[in-house]
């Protein structure tokens, strides 16, 4: 099953849509069925007016849509009063080391080659917002037949993943087709495993190309259709009427959870190339700029005198990346990249991570009302992981989930969440640039440090008198001090607008 993003309110199922293809059997590869053929598809759908059935296109094409599951193992508490005032007093100190158990998820995919290649999103074989490694991958046949799958390569920045089915048999696969042509109108066929229900179709109209659903990002780029598509669906392929797979199904608004006629899938134009890297194992490389945007409103275009839904305005200015270098500054609003126009469908950050890192680019922004165009040599986009701890960083504010960064031997054994200290935050919390340390994102209320008064956004800046710079450095003398049989750890703690002071935190 997917996780949910909450977007305007609205619960938003990761399910992503993909490519255009064109169904061949698992007889020899490369071999075209008959029923492909396109005086045969002319007859399978009327070129006036609706089609008069799907099942044609749907026998054809099904057979390459395969149902996804894995299993995973999750790190959790053995302590069964964990996050209670009782944690303490009940288990001991064995009840308080981590242990394990198993998860498992559902998706869809589909099949690209008769060698078994199977695309899917990223979301079903590495869910977010959990620490869990996985072990298995389980591909189902419409025919109900099973096969081993192994990862051959995911990307979470566009939420894809290419597996490779485990068999010398040839499948019948699709390929990705052309997302471009497709208008607003445009019939559409889903098919996957909503709720882990088996194959199922569903079928509607393309009601937006490059929907910005404003969740941000460098793909927040969809096709957006009223075919029915629920939880389960991810990863699974939208066709068009000739059977190629426009996109892969991602994502739903709904207030419910089921689908209520809003469903979003990346379009293949996107995919396609990403996936041929991913299968190639190659590195994949994006553009970054390094500024924080928001887009233009309408009151703000109207006092400079700019069109309306064009441009973003930049808000602030990675300090020593590509854009600073450029000359670009916080207040400037892009208007174009590398002679592009800069569009609510057409984002800054969506440009920008399609040009190769080391490329030299124009860009045209408004200045205190002036025109003016700079030159950027494209830097190289970070990592999720790198990207998230670069963001702004609000000591007041409560984090929505969980750091992404594997501090679990200190929060297991301090009750800290811990992420380094990045250039963007140290700003933030008001200390120097050149300061070294790790910033706490969260405490655990019912640990020592909570009751001696440590906060989200105080900095550790040494442990047992050693300086700490990374999680790695913590977590040595973590290990060497419970090697000691030290019951206690002293911290050194600097909050903003304070001088840093020692503080001893027992461990549990």
């Amino acid at each position: 099953m997917k996780p949910v993003r909450y977007v305007y309110g609205l619960s938003t199922a990761l399910l992503l849509g993909g490519a255009t293809v064109s169904l061949v059997t698992g007889q020899p590869a490369g071999a075209q069925v008959a029923q492909n053929d396109q005086s045969q598809m002319a007859r399978v759908v009327p070129q006036q007016g609706a089609p008069e059935s799907f099942a044609d296109l749907t026998a054809q094409l099904q057979p390459a849509v395969v149902n996804i599951a894995t299993r995973q193992r999750i790190e959790v508490s053995a302590n069964p009063f964990a996050g209670t005032p009782f944690a303490d007093m009940f288990g001991g100190r064995n009840s308080r080391q981590p242990t394990t158990r198993e998860a498992q998820s559902l998706g869809s995919g589909f099949i690209i080659s008769a060698d078994g290649y199977v695309v899917t999103n990223n979301h079903v074989i590495n869910p977010p917002g959990t620490r869990a490694t996985l072990e298995e991958i389980t591909i189902t046949m419409p025919d109900g037949s099973e096969y081993a799958a192994e990862l051959i390569g995911a990307d979470a920045a566009s939420d894809l993943a290419v597996l490779k089915i485990e068999s010398s048999k040839a499948f019948p696969f699709v390929t990705f087709g052309d997302s471009s042509k497709a208008r607003p109108g445009d019939w559409v066929v889903a098919i996957g495993n909503p709720f882990g229900l088996g194959g199922t179709v569903t079928s509607g109209i393309v009601s937006a190309v490059y929907r910005n659903t404003g969740s941000g990002g460098a793909y927040d780029r969809y096709i957006q259709t009223d075919a029915s598509i629920n939880r389960g669906n991810s990863g699974g392929p939208l066709f068009d009427m000739q059977g190629n797979v426009i996109g892969i199904n991602n994502a739903i608004f709904s207030p419910s959870g089921g689908s209520v006629g809003i469903g979003f899938a990346i379009p293949a134009e996107i995919a396609a190339p990403i996936v041929e890297q991913l299968r190639a194992g190659e590195e994949i490389e994006r553009g970054f700029l390094g500024v924080s945007i928001q887009p233009v409103s309408d009151d703000l275009a109207d006092s400079l005198g700019l069109p309306t839904n064009r441009g973003e305005f930049v808000q602030s200015v990675q300090k020593d990346g590509a854009a600073e270098r450029a000359g670009i500054k916080a207040g400037d609003i892009v208007t174009k990249i590398n002679g592009k126009e800069v569009t609510n469908e057409q984002t800054l950050s969506f440009l920008v991570a399609n040009i190769k890192p080391g490329t030299r680019i124009p860009i045209e922004l408004y200045r205190e009302g002036e025109r003016r165009t700079v030159t950027a040599t494209v830097g190289k986009r970070p990592t999720e992981e790198e990207l998230r701890q670069q963001q702004m960083f609000d000591p007041d504010a409560e984090p929505e989930q969980a750091p992404q960064a594997d501090s679990g031997a200190i929060e297991e054994s301090l009750g800290l969440q811990v992420i380094p200290l990045t250039t963007e935050i140290a700003r933030q919390l008001g200390v120097s640039d050149d300061t070294s340390g790790l910033v706490i994102s969260a405490v655990d209320p019912n640990a020592d440090a909570a009751r001696k008064g440590l906060q989200r956004g105080d900095i550790i800046l040494s442990a047992n008198y050693k300086p700490i710079g990374t999680l790695a450095d913590f977590e040595a003398v973590l290990a060497e001090a419970k090697k000691e049989g030290r019951e206690a750890m002293l911290l050194r703690i600097q909050r903003r607008g304070q001088p840093a002071r020692y503080l001893p935190i027992r461990m549990r």
